[in-house]
């Protein structure tokens, strides 16, 4: 590989990287601010706001971004709302550990016991 394909690669990651925190201090931003504000509104654990920076840390601001619209256009009046952690995050983790939230959730296979993955 040429070191100039090794400098792109390493910008781009760079910039990827940046992205991520921008969005993620943008949350903050709103968690700190306005959602003091408004009050308890999301129908989903974890929040939308903690489901997009959780999204957003462990797959990254094009991925996780993608998730995060998702999952805050489901989050409306209209939505029953439930349990919905963040694919391969500590939110799932927490339900597989969890059998109260498990039960719920469904975080594990039936041949597993409560607690493992």
């Amino acid at each position: 590989m040429s070191c100039l394909a090794t400098g792109v690669q390493r910008l781009l990651r760079w910039l990827g990287r940046a992205l991520g925190w921008l969005m993620i201090a943008a949350v903050r931003v709103y968690q700190l601010t306005l959602s003091p504000l408004l009050g308890p509104r999301c129908r989903y654990w974890p929040s939308c706001s903690s489901y997009t920076q959780e999204a957003l840390q462990v797959h990254g601001p094009l991925k996780g971004g993608l998730m995060a619209l998702r999952r805050i256009a489901r989050c409306h009046p209209g939505c029953e709302g439930g349990i919905d952690p963040v694919p391969d995050g500590p939110s799932e983790r927490l339900c597989r550990e969890d059998p109260e939230l498990d039960e719920q959730f469904r975080c594990r296979t039936d041949e597993q016991e409560p607690g493992s993955r």
